[in-house]
């Protein structure tokens, strides 16, 4: 489908319309064999990594992970018993903290100076936090009311953030009013660029994630997620925008960087006419140059005439993939939204 034809598609159906398709219509069984990818990005899924005792350790929605230098993987969750669980590469639990909060989404690890911070998104109380990796709060952002950003009617339910070359902070309103909105690293009030449009290149339907993109190392860049028009959006550190990278078929949540590859965990699957896959989603996994070469858990990646097709869940493995992280031998780990609370799930690469 072309990306134009998509946009007034969605545009028709309405901002909020979401149709669903049964499950059963679009995903086949899952196959005998449990590798799963294409090309060179093909894993083995381990879906019992991380598993814990639940009355002890429960999560709700198992939102993103990050991996520090030593190591270790940090798991939010939404579970105010235990917002975050720390693990080692095995899946054994190193440790645990919790800051109490029931919208704990966006996750982001910042190594400042030599020392490693932690940037924490909460979309019910409508506050960005800076922590230690202990969960010591260093830093809120509230409201941007309260910095003549908003108006008071203004809805902010920030669900990401990223950390500029310089230290400012983007935070993503994905749940709220659609802005980026950047601060110094001291939590100073800069500039809002984005806002809320179905048709408009340099505005978002839900710009649900946002990440540095430092692979041209001398100019750059953020990457934005724009679930519900299936791409990634590509701006200037002062909020211009450049361009879109189209994924048919693929709503996804926040772009992941690991060298020159670009990994996203996909929360919905969908066909033509955008109808939403209950319990759907896969990985999609971009070269250097932007295009998709392995998608875990959806379909072949194809291109006719230089255009990406339509991609789709392949095998019901996942439910709602919400993140992606990499670690050091280019094992994925998988942490899923509205997925039964289960754990993250590893994919160990082969």
């Amino acid at each position: 489908m072309e990306r134009k034809q998509f946009i007034q598609q969605a545009a028709t159906l309405g901002a909020g319309a979401l149709l669903l398709r049964p499950f059963s219509v679009l995903a086949k069984k899952a196959a005998n064999s449990d590798i799963i990818g294409h090309g060179h990005f093909k894993y083995r899924v381990n879906k019992e990594w991380g598993n814990l005792n639940p009355s002890d350790y429960p999560v709700n929605d198992c939102h993103e992970m990050v991996m520090d230098s030593q190591k270790r993987l940090f798991m939010l969750t939404n579970e105010p018993k235990n917002n975050m669980l720390i693990y080692d590469k095995s899946g054994k639990l190193l440790d645990s903290w919790t800051l109490k909060l029931t919208g704990a989404h966006g996750l982001t690890l910042h190594n400042e100076n030599g020392t490693e911070y932690l940037y924490i998104t909460d979309y019910d109380l409508g506050e960005v936090y800076k922590t230690t990796l202990e969960g010591k709060i260093l830093l809120t952002i509230r409201h941007p009311k309260y910095v003549g950003a908003y108006s008071d009617c203004d809805k902010f339910k920030p669900t990401e953030t990223c950390i500029g070359p310089n230290g400012d902070i983007y935070i993503a309103d994905g749940y709220g009013s659609q802005y980026v909105l950047q601060y110094t690293a001291k939590g100073e009030f800069i500039r809002k660029f984005g806002g809320e449009s179905m048709v408009k290149e340099d505005k978002f339907k839900q710009v649900h994630g946002i990440a540095l993109d430092t692979r041209d190392k001398a100019n750059p860049t953020l990457i934005c997620t724009e679930r519900m028009k299936n791409c990634f959006k590509r701006f200037t550190l002062d909020g211009q925008y450049l361009s879109s990278i189209y994924l048919p078929g693929a709503y996804m949540s926040r772009p992941v960087f690991d060298g020159e590859m670009l990994y996203t965990g996909v929360c919905w699957s969908a066909l033509v006419h955008h109808y939403l896959t209950p319990n759907s989603g896969f990985v999609a996994i971009l070269d250097g140059n932007n295009r998709v070469v392995s998608n875990p858990g959806g379909t072949y990646p194809r291109y006719v005439h230089n255009e990406l097709q339509e991609m789709v869940q392949a095998a019901p493995i996942f439910k709602h993939c919400h993140d992606v992280c990499v670690d050091d031998d280019k094992n994925l780990y998988i942490p899923q939204w509205n997925a039964g609370k289960v754990y993250p799930y590893k994919l160990e690469r082969v």
